[in-house]
């Protein structure tokens, strides 16, 4: 097992947890390029180049995933959502590092600005700044 010291704080609330199907510490190294993300630990699964359990750090909040499935169905009826002032950094190292566009960051109804990506690995990223 490779760790670092979890900060407490990244396991409250409602963890996402991910089955990556055979690309979960690919997908961790694409977080850190694309969300700032940070390796908290991850375990080796029982076959090579797969991983049993990987939790990494992003904006002070924890994802966990796994590579249990060959085969992991699209995650286009999910979300994951990153709330913090400067979101448009945020989104522009994600579109940079590689992610689609699905839907731009710019003003919405409700007030703030939104956008939402998708990564490489299918997953959909929304990114939210409040104006107010």
């Amino acid at each position: 097992m490779t760790t670092t010291q979890a900060n407490p704080e990244t396991t409250k609330g409602v963890i996402p947890y991910l089955d990556m199907g055979g690309r979960a510490l690919e997908a961790a190294k694409f977080y850190e390029k694309a969300f700032g993300a940070k390796m908290i630990g991850h375990v080796p699964g029982q076959s090579a180049g797969r991983v049993a359990h990987c939790q990494i750090e992003i904006n002070g909040g924890t994802l966990m995933m796994t590579d249990h499935a060959d085969n992991v169905p699209p995650r286009d009826n999910m979300h994951l959502q990153i709330v913090a002032a400067d979101a448009q950094e945020r989104w522009d190292r994600a579109v940079k590092a590689g992610c689609e566009i699905v839907m731009p960051f710019e003003m919405q109804f409700w007030g703030d600005r939104w956008g939402m990506v998708r990564d490489p690995f299918g997953v959909q990223w929304a990114f939210n700044e409040a104006t107010s």
